[in-house]
């Protein structure tokens, strides 16, 4: 009988050591994930708890920008005596190397991420984490927003107490964000809300939102004051003025219009727009078809002028969804057009390809429809004009003191608008010479200012500064932009005009301006490559 009995204790012992050599040691983790794999588009893997999931939970799959990309099912869990855990199985086919898995269960929250690191496509990651953590971007939790646009101050809080990137999904156009469950993270420059629907998407970081100052305008305070983004179609009117406004342009809608809106609101209803400054965020527009960026662009409907404008936009095609992502400093009405506009002038240019592609999106105009003239100089005014368009700047708030300049000029709104960006100044008279040619120090000296206003300017030293310029014979010329000209070479913007010379005294022609801003474009990633 003790027999037995020891061996019996001997076979459940070794058991017991098998098992603890295949399973991951949980027995500190309440919740996580164990036994990832990757292979073939189909992550496997399982949750262990050590409490019961309902039938309902579900394991969330999201792509590398955040966004949802479909749910699995937790299946009927098995319990481990020795774990203390029940440990759940699931399958998520169609996935990629690096999608992200999230739990997401009543109160319970857990994340996992699933890459492939091996050569046969295999990677297994055992074990998982609640909340942030680790120095890295966390992405996980979604909150439903209801339909009248609340959502719960403490949900939200708790939400991105642990995550770095929060999903808010919207069950109607808006969404009314409890300014006191963001304070304690404002200043965290990782912290972003991402504002969903099936129209698009709107990606708010935190530390763009000075609540106070908000606060302050609406005479009211944190704990009342409510973030409303809204994210609609537009109406009917809209819709047809925009469909008009392309075909007089030769282009064509491939999108729906959306209405974008970011403001403060108080508990009385009072309203006060959120002013961005110089932070170009994302929004995205869904499209029906992959696109050729290169005839593509995202703009903006002016509702006073009827008109479309370009805006800085990517256009991105992961897993069969195609999307356009637009980056602003401001909020209006955005959808998306294609068209294919060529001049007979400049078939053959070597600037062919970039006054095209400009062209395509509405930043450089022809001087007739067939007429580009690309060796034509290029004045003040018109160049501040491409500057402005090309990164978006709103100009109907723009405004100068410069002498030469006054309200009726077409310039008027461009030149202001260039001004409080700090992108040009004047003259010592006082004047901004509008219709002077402009030179390629002066050309240079503009673009390096629109990296700046970006965010984007290289910082080039003194030493860096000589040696970038030492090639070129005829630096002496250079009146005062030495630093600037400098840094538009280390960005890529500017080059010689030969090997050893840089002509900064040249009047810049329209094709050279065309290059320029087509390498600005790129650099700070406003348009695709």
């Amino acid at each position: 009988m003790k027999s037995t009995v020891f061996k019996k204790t001997a076979q459940v012992t070794v058991m017991m050591l098998i098992i603890s050599a295949l399973l991951p040691v949980l027995a500190f983790a309440a919740t996580g994930f164990s036994n990832l794999v990757y292979k073939n588009n189909t992550v496997t893997g399982n949750v262990y708890t050590d409490n019961p999931y309902s039938v309902n939970t579900q394991v969330y799959m999201y792509d590398p920008n955040g966004n949802k990309v479909g749910s699995i099912p937790i299946t009927s869990a098995t319990y481990s005596v020795y774990e203390g855990v029940y440990s759940y199985s699931f399958t998520g086919t169609t996935v990629t190397r690096q999608t992200y898995i999230d739990l997401e269960e009543e109160s319970q929250s857990v994340t996992g991420r699933v890459y492939d690191t091996t050569s046969n496509g295999n990677n297994n990651n055992n074990g998982g984490s609640g909340g942030g953590g680790g120095g890295g971007i966390s992405n996980g939790a979604t909150i439903t927003v209801n339909s009248d646009g609340s959502i719960d101050a403490n949900t939200l809080q708790n939400a991105l107490s642990q995550y770095d990137i929060v999903e808010l999904k919207l069950n109607g156009d808006v969404a009314l964000i409890p300014a006191k469950a963001l304070v304690n993270y404002v200043s965290d420059k990782n912290k972003t809300l991402k504002i969903s629907s099936e129209k698009g998407t709107y990606t708010l970081p935190l530390y763009v939102l000075k609540l106070d100052d908000l606060a302050s305008k609406l005479s009211t305070t944190v704990d009342d004051l409510k973030i409303k983004v809204g994210i609609a179609a537009v109406d009917e009117t809209s819709t047809n003025e925009i469909a008009t406004s392309a075909t007089a342009l030769g282009a064509t809608v491939i999108s729906s219009a959306v209405d974008f809106t970011l403001a403060a609101v108080a508990a009385d209803g009072t309203t006060q727009n959120i002013d961005l400054g110089s932070n170009y965020i994302n929004r995205t527009i869904p499209l029906s078809k992959e696109v050729d960026p290169s005839r593509t662009t995202a703009v903006v409907f002016d509702t006073t002028t009827k008109k479309l404008s370009f805006v800085p936009s990517l256009f991105t095609t992961t897993d069969g969804i195609n999307e356009a992502v637009i980056k602003r400093n401001n909020n209006s009405i955005y959808t998306v057009i294609e068209m294919n506009k060529s001049f007979n002038d400049s078939k053959g240019h070597w600037a062919q390809g970039y006054i095209e592609l400009l062209a395509n999106k509405l930043v450089i105009d022809g001087v007739t429809d067939d007429s580009f003239q690309p060796e034509r100089d290029i004045t003040r005014a018109e160049f501040a004009a491409l500057v402005v368009r090309a990164l978006g700047l709103d100009q109907s708030n723009g405004s100068s003191s410069f002498n030469d300049v006054t309200s009726g000029d077409w310039f008027s709104g461009v030149v202001g608008a260039a001004v409080n960006a700090k992108i040009i100044d004047g003259y010592e008279d006082n004047t901004f010479r509008p219709n002077q040619s402009i030179t390629r120090e002066e050309l240079a000296a503009m673009v390096v200012r629109a990296l700046s206003f970006v965010g984007a300017k290289p910082e080039v030293s003194s030493s860096e500064q000589s040696d970038l310029l030492a090639k070129f014979t005829d630096t002496n010329k250079i009146v005062w932009a030495q630093n600037e000209l400098a840094v538009a070479i280390q960005a890529g913007i500017v080059d010689g005009i030969t090997d050893s010379t840089i002509s900064p005294n040249t009047q810049a022609t329209r094709a050279q301006s065309a290059t320029m801003l087509k390498r600005l474009l790129t650099k700070v990633n406003f348009i695709n490559n």
